[in-house]
């Protein structure tokens, strides 16, 4: 399987949601890759393909992202979702 070209990367889906506890570990390693950690608190999820790329406190403006992916457009949606 090829790998998509950064146009068909641009058009996958990407869902806002609440974090579960499930997803702990996703967002332990964006604190990891970011080198910030989030606040305690309700957290909302960007996925792209199922996969998490950012995340946001609710309420907060704090965020972390992956660096290694362009994520500033995921991390304005979860400020839109925030409020």
């Amino acid at each position: 399987m090829q790998a998509p070209s950064p146009k068909e990367a641009e058009m996958q889906p990407v869902t806002i949601r609440m974090a579960r506890p499930a997803d702990a570990p996703a967002v332990h390693a964006l604190e990891e890759l970011d080198s910030r950690r989030l606040a305690d608190g309700d957290v909302l999820l960007a996925e792209v393909g199922g996969e998490v790329r950012a995340a946001m406190t609710v309420g907060g403006s704090e965020a972390v992202a992956d660096p290694f992916r362009p994520t500033a457009d995921l991390v304005e949606l979860l400020a839109l979702a925030a409020r």
